[in-house]
């Protein structure tokens, strides 16, 4: 197995708008997930995108989980043309996404016995993912189960859910249930948890089961990704694609309103 090219000390962090985000590529995931896994550390991942960042103005709970994760992914090519658009030096390279990493991800689970839990989509979905990908990688070690059971933490059905999760014992624990659910999910459960890495990852498994189709790559370099998605699914992304973006406006308006109160400070220093 080749050697960790990025360590915990490494890991750059930058705040967008006020809120924490790492600058990981891809591979620098996986090098992360890799030093969890050694060294017998526990870390929870979140990610932001637009949508993210609406809904942590708006949801308590949201904001406690990106206050307990410690890393932060750049979700969206959108948050990195903002980020430059603010004078951050974010790159193509700081987009981490799971369909990205992921196929970096799996052959080195598959070489290192790596143990996989998926927890979410509809009941079908995530099996029928799981079992294209023990096909592509034979013997890959996944198991699932659907999101669709009760989330509350003193729920019998949680308790259960918990209980399969720690009996298989996983490296990884991946956690598909949509923004905010996911998060406030591995909010209050994290503790019971003894996987390596947590970390949310949306319809994941829906786009590799095909239940989604997924965007081109190319449409990321060009920040189109979001009208294809947008195309694919107007019900469920129109308000997410069309009207919170709009929010941003105040954000960044309030953000540079508060550099220009800082930096006359900062000249009278």
């Amino acid at each position: 197995m080749m050697e960790s090219g990025v360590k915990p000390a490494d890991i750059g962090s930058l705040s967008l708008l006020g809120f924490k985000v790492n600058t990981l590529s891809d591979r620098g995931v996986v090098d992360l997930i890799r030093d969890a896994i050694a060294h017998h550390h526990q870390y929870v991942f979140g990610h932001h995108n637009s949508h993210s960042l609406y809904l942590s103005t708006r949801t308590p709970k949201m904001r406690e989980f990106y206050a307990i994760a410690h890393y932060v992914l750049i979700d969206g090519m959108s948050l990195v043309l903002l980020g430059r658009m603010l004078g951050l030096r974010l790159k193509r390279e700081h987009r981490a996404t799971s369909l990205d990493f992921m196929p970096l991800l799996l052959p080195e689970a598959l070489e290192g016995n790596w143990r996989i839990y998926y927890l979410g989509s509809r009941p079908g979905v995530a099996e029928r993912g799981a079992i294209k990908l023990r096909a592509q990688f034979p013997g890959l070690q996944i198991r699932t189960h659907h999101g669709y059971f009760n989330l509350e933490k003193s729920s019998e059905e949680n308790r259960q859910v918990l209980d399969d999760i720690n009996a298989y014992a996983p490296h990884i624990l991946l956690v598909g249930m949509g923004m905010p659910l996911q998060e406030k999910w591995i909010l209050e459960n994290r503790e019971e948890l003894a996987a390596n890495v947590i970390a949310p990852c949306g319809a994941h498994m829906d786009y590799v089961a095909g239940e989604i189709p997924e965007a081109p790559r190319w449409l990321a370099t060009v920040y189109l990704e979001w009208l294809y998605r947008l195309i694919s699914e107007p019900r469920r992304l129109s308000f997410r694609y069309l009207i919170e973006p709009w929010f941003l406006v105040r954000l960044i308006v309030r953000d540079r309103m508060d550099q220009g109160r800082r930096r006359p400070l900062e000249l009278a220093d």
